[in-house]
């Protein structure tokens, strides 16, 4: 690292958790049960509103099915990894069934949580930045496989705060953790990602962990395939 980093954020998948995690349990689970979901809430009023964000989203999206239903809408943007803020938003309601009756454990990488406690006995605050909402998060996190995780995390972004791809996000994050850009890491699977967060002025690691996608072109960022390597 170029300085001293006072806050460290992490992405999730592939840089916490291994992505079969996210693709091969987590959404299959959320599409699973989806329907039956839905059915459940029935004229609940504060699920109401999430419902009309999704038909709000569906009648301004050129390319989705004008004629679905809400279930078949989501279903849509499900096989296409849709980072709608609404959908991240459904999904976590979903898993939150999951983690409570057991059938969901979040899965972590062993490095995880000894890095997470380290980095916290050292007085640096540590964020998370992913598209999955932060009630997903925050769930993962307090039901992993290693223990309730959520105890050390500071901060919870999501595709509220703005796309992962944009500098803008991380001049709010940085904003919101009340530090200067350049003492705060951001650690990622996707290049896009830390590329934007440097044009922010963020430190930034590249996370090369068993079973992402090769990256040929590291464009400059420093690679790590654990957080040991994160003094």
């Amino acid at each position: 690292m170029n300085g001293a980093v006072r806050a460290v954020v992490l992405d999730i998948e592939g840089t916490t958790t291994p992505i079969a995690f996210v693709y091969g349990t987590l959404f299959p689970y959320a599409r699973r049960h989806l329907r039956a979901f839905l059915d459940a809430q029935g004229s609940v009023s504060d699920f109401q509103d999430l419902l009309d964000r999704l038909r709000k989203e569906q009648a301004t999206d050129r390319e989705a099915p004008a004629d679905a239903s809400v279930p078949e809408y989501v279903e849509w943007l499900m096989d296409r990894d849709r980072k709608s803020t609404a959908l991240k938003e459904l999904q976590g309601l979903i898993w939150d069934n999951g983690y409570r009756t057991g059938e969901l454990k979040g899965d972590v990488f062993p490095d995880v949580a000894p890095a997470l406690e380290r980095w916290n006995n050292r007085g640096v605050g540590v964020g998370i930045f992913s598209s999955g909402s932060v009630l997903a998060q925050q769930l993962l996190f307090r039901h992993s496989s290693a223990g309730d995780l959520e105890r050390w995390l500071r901060w919870h972004f999501d595709t509220t705060t703005g796309p992962k791809t944009a500098r803008d996000s991380y001049e709010r994050i940085a904003g919101v953790i009340g530090s200067p850009a350049d003492a705060v890491l951001f650690v990622s699977d996707v290049v896009a990602e830390l590329d934007a967060a440097r044009d922010a002025g963020m430190q930034t690691a590249l996370s090369l962990r068993a079973g992402n996608a090769a990256v040929p072109d590291a464009h400059g960022h420093r690679a790590v395939r654990s957080f040991d390597e994160l003094s």
